[in-house]
């Protein structure tokens, strides 16, 4: 019996795109800990701008070395203004799946300048075409719940009734029940009712993807993250959320008529309440994160006299993995093979 086979694979397979591949994680969070690494060295220093400088080159040098074809849709901002992981560039080393890239450096410039707590590098890949895109609105009104209260938060609800609803889902008391709240003007309205509900409140005065991120992991003490922030972050915490169980839902914040305008032009509904799917609908999301300065979420680089230790946590949507990855890194090594200069702030 002779056996036929067809001489052309069928059209679907046939122009598939590569999908990223499971070990791209560990190849991802080589470069989150260089950035963490980089900006370590700056922690305290009241410089914020010379803390993510040195994340940005130590993250760009690393970055292109893993396999995969980027474009950075969520970066340090338009070519003309970054001239190092600019929305737009291409990353990686071009032999991969085509992916879309989202890099935050350092979420927490002030947090590093100041040596407070919960600064991180982070570093989010998904499908391409898979993450929304920002640039009409930079600033976004944010909902972020863990795997729990995923299916009973709404935004567009009152701040009582998703605080009532989280305790509930989690077990708790109201009382009990923690938000993460960034530290700004703009919230008094949002404390008030946060504190007339019988809440908690912990304030972060910088750095909300790890406040999402705490909002959605077990063991930090955050219940929820409310209040507006940026945009990108937003896409950044939504591709977490995709890995962790969690949920994000936001709504676009024009600043002034003029960013009103832009989005409008755009084609955005600003009452539309959007997804985590919306912000990132890839099922193959990978997020990276690796602690600059101690929080609850993670350690932050510690120096000794020839090594370094680094703490991340690495997730992949697809398999609903997530491990926290400790590592010790010995200077000398670094020095031998690395562009970047880890030993001191330069």
């Amino acid at each position: 019996m002779t056996t036929q086979y067809p001489h052309h694979l069928p059209s679907a397979l046939e122009v598939a795109p590569e999908a990223p591949d499971r070990n791209l994680a560990l190849e991802l969070v080589r470069v989150t800990e260089a950035a963490a690494l980089a900006a370590g060295r700056w922690v305290g220093r009241g410089d914020k701008n010379g803390a993510d400088g040195a994340a940005v080159r130590a993250m760009r040098t690393l970055v292109s070395t893993v396999s995969m074809n980027g474009v950075v849709v969520i970066g340090e901002g338009e070519k003309d203004e970054a001239p190092m992981l600019y929305n737009g560039e291409r990353v990686g080393d071009g032999t991969g799946a085509e992916c879309d890239v989202a890099v935050d450096p350092v979420d927490g410039t002030t947090l590093t300048a100041k040596g407070m707590n919960n600064a991180v590098a982070v570093l989010a890949v998904a499908d391409r075409g898979t993450m929304f895109d920002p640039s009409a609105v930079f600033y976004m009104d944010k909902l972020v719940a863990g795997p729990e209260a995923a299916d009973f938060v709404d935004i567009t609800a009152p701040t009582a009734v998703n605080i009532r609803r989280v305790a509930k889902a989690k077990g708790i008391a109201v009382e009990d029940v923690t938000v993460v709240v960034l530290d700004r003007p703009r919230h008094q309205g949002l404390v008030r009712e946060i504190r007339e509900a019988g809440a908690r409140i912990k304030y972060i005065s910088d750095g909300d993807v790890a406040g999402a991120i705490m909002a959605a992991r077990e063991g930090t003490g955050v219940d929820l993250l409310m209040g507006i922030g940026g945009t990108p972050e937003g896409i950044i915490a939504a591709c977490a959320m995709k890995c962790m169980g969690g949920v994000i839902q936001g709504r676009l914040w024009p600043k002034d008529d003029a960013e009103r305008q832009k989005a409008l032009d755009a084609g955005h509904d600003l009452d539309r309440v959007l997804s985590t799917d919306d912000l990132v609908s890839g099922e193959n999301v990978f997020f990276v994160a690796t602690g600059i300065t101690d929080g609850e979420l993670l350690r932050g680089v510690h120096y000794r006299q020839e090594t370094a230790t680094t703490s991340s946590l690495v997730m992949r949507s697809k398999s609903g993995t997530i491990r926290q990855i400790d590592s010790t890194h010995k200077l000398s090594k670094l020095r031998a093979y690395s562009a970047i200069d880890f030993d001191r702030a330069n």
